[in-house]
């Protein structure tokens, strides 16, 4: 095969040489090449090597289903591998590599697997690599690890930047070829604001490859005067090189735009890729219809190409894919690439048609085989012939190029991302787009209408019904003209029969048609099925050239229609997206949101050391002068609390307002407590569990009033806990009158914990907060000196008497002041979480450490909360279930240590003494642990099989992450206090 660059024509700029590399050999382009026109200007027919065979593999199409020419582009951290060389486009220093060969493109040990391919078929690794069992780990699964994928990810920090945009629009059209064009223009001038987002860098889409005139000029020049009219529209949004990879629910769009993947030098001003999210009124799908292969014998080999790609070199890049081109066509859309290609002067030697009576014309000269059909092609890396047969006779005609045409599938894709099934015409030979409504319609070829009038029309006629229903006026113009033409027909060819080497369905993949038998033959003849099986349709192309013949294949061996057998499942996205424009900003220090305690600055001035704690920037520590480690800190204001009085900021609890009627019986069916009949002015520590029985949350509800809850849950769980309680009001009693939002945000809350909490109280607030006024568990709304409102909870997390008083967040950093000033001659001090933590352990209360997801109530020691007696509530009857009323569960109990200069770890396992470690051996483990500076030693929290009936008993706690063991006393989970004498003092 010779290709070469026409010596004139195209779209590309001539006086702009590009200088690039492949594979390290320097070669050149012009302004508005795409790599892959570049490479074929340069007679580089051989771009890569198939996955599983590694067989020599050609550029096929001229767009984004291309299946072969994947490369890796750039180098050391800016390298983006598996890139389609038919849309990435030209730039002066692009370096390109080829993939998935050793050592070289040219010679690939890896094709070995060639000779070895009756042992490769499809579903050979499910029964190949289940014995013997030993070696899958030590073998099988490295060789199968390093021989996956085809470009290979770059382990370095990528330096690119990537950002997120919203758009708001009231058309969106997807597509700037004729039909775009038109329904932008009509849309544009009636006042509509619009987007057109086009994946290509240039708008026109197949007006750039159109030999066609309109209004009397080239196809190409209308499109540059129909493109240059929507700039000047101060309504409409230009988006080129954006690909629209996903349509999601109330009619959003996602879109990802290549901002500066075409430049050598990248301004640190603008964005790599950009991720739009467009809101659309309406949208227009004007995405085209994709050429569809012929599968026959030898179909792979290097300059076999889509015929429509060969045109579209041809007369937009100015290259032809060879010296003498022959075309495999079962419709007329071949004999319309042969007369464009003859047009621009490239040598056509003949046309192999499938059918036995056409109407269509060749052009002068060329020679037409009817009723034919090729069974192989010769060459090794490049084409050299081809292997014709008709009525038994096989003929080897020469010639170095072959453009296959098979008909036309419409790009349907994002209209059947949401559920909706393609609709099989039998006029189209193809799947068509089912109606969706007024939110989402199909225009020009992707609906089609395969003519350049009727696309021109298609698109001006949608966009006018679009301007009508959103209540604009599109004044009728004259339709631009387009020369006549015939709609193209073809007569459906699935599959080849006669042929004498391997018939490619799905090339990157290495799918045959032998391979699709197979699948039938072993049961997995449904489409979803033998996708999975032969893996047909799951490469990076997801099968945009090959599932309609893999479907059409599977209906001729089934004898059924390709209505009966379908597609498969459309998703997002479209083409592949890069996690980096996916992750946007957010990365480094800004991969989560830094959030803030409406306390934070406070707790800055008071010289807190912050720490990450889930999404929360939280203080952990208030150090002061002359201590040197983090502990002398923690104990200090563990001790200073029990002795004195002391301020935690506590406000990363989740806090939800719940309103309504119903708002009672709602809380009752979600906590495993009663919580019905709850009195006003009252707080209840509250449990939830999971569905299967297990605890999922705890917290606090408080009833302000009959119909007014305030509920608290763990900072770990505040979102989940939300999207719970949606789930039940929605789906599960939809029936309950009943609101509710959360407010974490919006009240600063503090806990006053101490013996001296209700003196310091007691100077902000007129109300009488005694004992016998205001005791344990009440709740109600108040006001602070000043007239701040407030609300105040008598609850503790500390085992102190203690208070937590809430109030609006900006007032929170003033009010926790004017509390340190209050408590200044009591003594009181900043505590943090660590402090926190210490002291919730010295009192047995537990936190996520505890609830890990594989706990019920009674392992907790909280089956007094899980009411029997009520009707219903989410987890009741599965925790009924055997495995979680066994007597040998893991029960929580506490642990000191024997040697008392001796600590313990969180997430050590329990052992009894003189037992091996082992998994049968395994008694528990510890949940939490640390230092108690009221008792002088370490103690722990931990699950033990029927911990409680083991009090005294001696057990090893055992930690073979840090070498450590030790031997350790159960004990009571209550280390302090466990009268709680101190707490409703």
């Amino acid at each position: 095969m010779t290709a070469y660059r026409l010596s004139s024509g195209g779209l590309v700029d001539r006086s702009k040489s590009l200088s690039f590399t492949f594979d390290g050999r320097p070669l050149r382009g012009f302004a508005g090449d795409t790599l892959a026109s570049a490479l074929l200007a340069n007679d580089q027919m051989l771009v890569g090597r198939s996955f599983k065979y590694h067989r020599p593999r050609g550029i096929v199409s001229a767009g984004p289903s291309e299946p072969n020419a994947l490369m890796t582009l750039g180098s050391g951290a800016r390298s983006d591998p598996n890139t389609k060389a038919t849309v990435a486009e030209l730039y002066a220093g692009l370096t390109a590599r080829s993939q998935n060969r050793w050592p070289s493109l040219g010679f690939d040990v890896g094709a070995v697997n060639g000779l070895l391919s009756p042992f490769l078929g499809a579903g050979f690794y499910y029964k190949t690599f289940m014995w013997p069992r030993q070696l899958w780990e030590k073998l099988y699964e490295p060789v199968i690890r390093r021989a996956a994928g085809l470009g290979r990810a770059v382990l370095e920090r990528d330096p690119e930047s990537y950002e997120k945009s919203w758009a708001f629009c009231d058309l969106l059209v997807v597509g700037g070829g004729p039909a775009g064009l038109m329904a932008a223009l009509t849309a544009g001038r009636a006042g509509l604001r619009v987007i057109l987002a086009d994946e290509d860098f240039r708008l026109g889409g197949s007006l750039l490859s159109e030999i066609e005139t309109v209004d009397g000029a080239s196809a190409p020049a209308f499109a540059d005067r129909a493109i240059a009219e929507l700039q000047s529209l101060d309504n409409v949004t230009l988006l080129p090189r954006t690909t629209v990879f996903g349509w999601y629910d109330d009619n959003v769009f996602g879109a990802v735009e290549r901002v500066q993947k075409h430049v050598a030098e990248r301004s640190a001003q603008l964005p790599s890729e950009r991720v739009w999210r467009i809101a659309a009124k309406r949208a227009l799908l004007a995405t085209g219809a994709e050429e569809r292969p012929l599968v026959f014998g030898g179909n792979d080999r290097p300059g076999v190409m889509m015929a429509g790609a060969i045109g579209t070199y041809a007369q937009r890049y100015g290259v032809s894919a060879g010296k003498s081109v022959a075309i495999f066509t079962s419709g007329s859309s071949g004999y319309r690439t042969a007369r464009d290609l003859s047009a621009k002067g490239v040598s056509v030697s003949t046309i192999v048609d499938s059918r036995s009576e056409a109407s269509d014309a060749a052009p002068d000269g060329v020679r037409v085989i009817r009723s034919g059909s090729i069974v192989d092609t010769k060459g090794r890396q490049r084409l050299s012939g081809i292997v014709v047969e008709r009525s038994g006779f096989e003929e080897l005609v020469a010639c170095d190029a072959l453009g296959m045409s098979g008909g036309w599938s419409p790009v349907i894709h994002l209209a059947c991302q949401r559920g909706a099934r393609p609709v099989w015409s039998d006029a189209l030979k193809a799947f068509a787009a089912p109606d969706l409504g007024d939110a989402l319609r199909v225009i020009g070829a992707a609906n089609g209408v395969y003519t350049l009038a009727g696309c021109l029309r298609d698109g001006a006629e949608k966009a006018t019904a679009v301007a009508a229903e959103l209540g604009f006026n599109a004044a009728a113009a004259p339709l631009p003209v387009a020369e006549t033409a015939a709609e193209p027909s073809v007569a459906a060819l699935w599959y080849v029969p006669g042929a004498k080497s391997k018939a490619f369905v799905d090339f990157q993949n290495d799918v045959h048609a032998k391979d699709l038998g197979l699948a039938l033959r072993e049961g997995f003849g449904h489409v979803e099925h033998a996708k999975r099986y032969t893996t047909s349709g799951m490469a990076t192309d997801q099968g945009k050239l090959s599932n309609i013949n893999a479907v059409g294949i599977l209906a001729g061996m089934r004898g059924v229609s390709p209505a009966e057998v379908g597609t498969t499942t459309f998703r997002p996205f479209y083409t592949p997206v890069s996690f980096g424009a996916l992750a946007g900003t957010s990365r480094d220090s800004h991969a989560t949101p830094t959030r803030k305690s409406p306390l934070h600055e406070w707790a800055k001035k008071n010289g807190a050391t912050f720490v990450d704690s889930g999404l929360w920037f939280r203080s952990a520590w208030f150090p002061r002068a002359g201590e040197k480690t983090w502990r002398e800190s923690v104990d200090r204001e563990v001790l200073n609390v029990r002795a004195n009085v002391g301020l935690c900021d506590v406000s990363t609890l989740g806090k939800i307002e719940v309103f309504g009627p119903d708002a009672a019986e709602f809380l009752n069916r979600l906590y495993c407590n009663a919580m019905l009949k709850l009195p006003v002015g009252k707080a209840r520590y509250g449990l939830m569990l999971r569905e299967d029985g297990f605890v999922f949350d705890d917290g606090t509800v408080s009833r302000l009033a009959d119909d007014h809850f305030f509920v608290t849950t763990t900072t770990a769980m505040a979102g989940a806990v939300m999207s719970h309680m949606d789930y039940c009001a929605q789906v599960l009693w939809p029936d309950l009158k009943v609101r509710f939002c959360s407010v974490s945000d919006q009240w600063a809350q503090m806990a006053i914990a101490g013996p001296k909490a209700r003196d310091v109280l007691q100077q902000l607030i007129d109300e009488d907060i005694s004992e016998t006024a205001f005791p344990f568990l009440s709740a109600r709304a108040t006001a602070l000196r000043g007239g701040i409102n407030a609300r105040l909870f008598r609850i503790s997390f500390s085992g102190e008497l203690a208070f937590e008083l809430a109030v609006p967040a900006g007032y929170g950093e003033a009010v926790a002041e004017q509390i340190m000033e209050a408590g200044r001659a009591h003594d009181i001090c900043a505590y943090g979480v660590e402090a926190l933590n210490v002291l919730r352990l010295e009192k047995g209360l537990l936190t996520h450490a505890e609830f890990d997801g594989r706990v019920t109530p009674d392992d907790a020691g909280l089956g007094r909360m899980f009411s029997a007696q009520k009707p219903d509530f989410i987890g009741k009857h599965l925790s009924a279930r055997y495995g979680l009323t066994a007597a040998d569960r893991t029960q929580l109990v506490g642990l000191k240590p024997v040697d008392k200069d001796k600590d313990m770890r969180a997430g050590a396992h329990l052992l009894k003494e003189g037992m091996k470690p082992s998994t049968l051996n395994d008694q528990g483990w510890v949940s939490s642990a640390g230092y108690s500076p009221v008792l002088g030693h370490h103690i722990a929290l931990a699950f033990l099989k029927s911990g409680r009936e083991r009090y005294g008993e001696k057990i090893v706690v055992w930690d073979k992450l840090r070498d450590h063991e030790v031997i350790a006393e159960v004990c009571d989970p209550v280390f302090v206090d466990p009268e709680n004498k101190k707490l409703k003092a």
